[in-house]
């Protein structure tokens, strides 16, 4: 009788799953916890936004709806006419303001990380620094000033002239990203390069551009969900509901009198949708892009 030998490479005898430790499974329970805690704001929104008006006033926050109810969500879009404007037109002036943004100051943002890195200069590093000094501008520093060349330029409410602002006030980030990203590509390959005969552009465009898709992507989500949220530039550099974003929209549906609640937590939801939706999609490409330039630079 012949007995069958263990397969090669293969501990012979039954293997033990390892089973977690007490401080792992606390660890796991207290991460459980945290998380509960930060999404009980989003339960809340989510069941009020499902409540009519009377329930919503009547019923405790943390109950269910009696039944689900729509109308809240149909409001926030095209409410009626004697109520204050919905978010329809809002969510598609973002849509319009915010992917050419995204799209422009990503890639200027890597043309000056590619010049910065790889095409050293004199100065290169006290450039680098006064660009990066546009991160600590506060925003209030420079909204007189702003709207006056925004006036001046004829860009004053209109979408063009927010893409522009978001673009130019994005450019730092995106060039300290883009910067810190391609000082972790080997040197070798812009040298080969060189010797082959490749100029700015050529290189660029053939050695740096192909790789640069982990960069893209943790620029895109930034910028996407910075430009999206934001508040102060939409509110102050727009007077009409034909060019003011999202954010704004959702602003003025607390409207003049009585407070529907239902109704601004649907629309505080449908804002935050497109944000949530390029997270789920590109999430899990974001901390592995964030640090793929975290090597070097």
């Amino acid at each position: 009788m012949t007995t069958l030998a263990p397969a090669r490479g293969r501990a012979p005898g039954p293997t033990h799953r390892r089973r977690p430790t007490g401080r792992r499974v606390a660890l796991y329970v207290l991460l459980i916890g945290l998380a509960a805690l930060y999404l009980l704001p989003v339960y809340v929104v989510l069941v009020g936004s499902l409540k009519t008006l009377p329930e919503v006033n009547t019923t405790s926050i943390w109950t269910l709806p009696a039944q689900l109810d729509l109308g809240a969500w149909g409001s926030a879009l095209t409410p009626p006419l004697q109520n204050a404007g919905g978010i329809a037109p809002g969510l598609v002036n973002s849509l319009v303001m915010t992917i050419p943004a995204v799209i422009v100051s990503s890639i200027w943002g890597a043309i000056n990380g590619y010049a910065l890195s790889a095409w050293r200069f004199r100065g290169s590093e006290l450039l680098f620094g006064l660009i990066l000094f546009g991160l600590f501008i506060p925003y209030q520093a420079i909204l007189i000033p702003l709207l006056t060349s925004l006036q001046v330029m004829r860009l004053y409410d209109s979408l063009a002239g927010l893409a522009l602002v978001h673009v130019i006030y994005g450019l730092p980030i995106t060039t300290l990203i883009f910067r810190n990203f391609y000082a972790a590509i080997p040197s070798e390959l812009f040298d080969a390069a060189r010797v082959d005969g490749g100029g700015f552009w050529a290189i660029f465009r053939r050695v740096y551009l192909p790789l640069s898709i982990p960069g893209f992507v943790v620029v895109g989500i930034w910028q996407f969900t910075s430009i999206w949220n934001e508040f102060l530039f939409a509110v102050t550099l727009t007077s009409s509901p034909r060019s003011q974003p999202v954010t704004v929209s959702l602003q003025n549906l607390a409207g003049s009198f009585a407070a529907q609640y239902n109704v601004q937590m649907a629309g505080a939801l449908m804002t935050a949708l497109p944000t949530l939706i390029v997270f789920i999609l590109l999430g899990r490409y974001f901390v592995r892009g964030l640090l793929a330039g975290s090597l070097k630079g």
